[in-house]
């Protein structure tokens, strides 16, 4: 049963980039890229499909659990609403 990867893997397999930033790097630059320009609600928008899409592309319950409990993990909730 697959496990939610938490290590560095971005270009895992792959040959060693030659520029002095790893390919996770360009991750980030995509990201950013695909926020450019938009206001708070429409990037919201943009990370919740983005969400969906690659839960989809995971499709495997047990990993997606993992992730969500991961990225909770150290998150005070808020008290302050009602």
């Amino acid at each position: 049963m697959p496990h939610l990867q938490t290590q560095p893997n971005f270009g895992a397999g792959q040959p060693t980039p030659l520029r002095a930033y790893t390919p996770g790097d360009d991750f980030y630059d995509l990201l950013i890229d695909t926020h450019r320009g938009l206001d708070d609600d429409t990037s919201r928008l943009v990370n919740a499909r983005l969400i969906l899409l690659l839960a989809n592309h995971i499709g495997d319950m047990a990993v997606l659990r993992e992730a969500m409990a991961a990225a909770r993990h150290g998150i005070t909730p808020d008290t302050t609403t009602p």
